[in-house]
């Protein structure tokens, strides 16, 4: 099972700079040209569920606009895997 993720992005933060864009890995972020944040921009936000939470967006965000979320698989105990017959 892979590891997934998701993003938060604070609308009192992001400028819409589009650095976070540039630098998704996953090709999963996007600037939404139909909303604007209070300050008149336009914020980051996802745009498919394939987000790994690697991170990278919220390390190259100049306003830390960007909250990371990572879900990773649970892993069996080898005691749990060998009862399984």
């Amino acid at each position: 099972m892979a590891v997934t993720g998701w993003i938060e992005v604070d609308d009192l933060y992001c400028k819409g700079c589009g650095l976070c864009v540039d630098a998704c890995p996953q090709d999963v972020l996007r600037l939404d040209m139909e909303r604007l944040t209070p300050k008149g921009y336009h914020p980051a936000q996802m745009t498919e569920e394939t987000c790994t939470g690697c991170g990278i967006c919220a390390v190259v965000c100049p306003d830390a606009a960007i909250t990371v979320y990572r879900k990773t698989p649970q892993r069996q105990s080898r005691k749990a895997a060998g009862r399984r017959t």
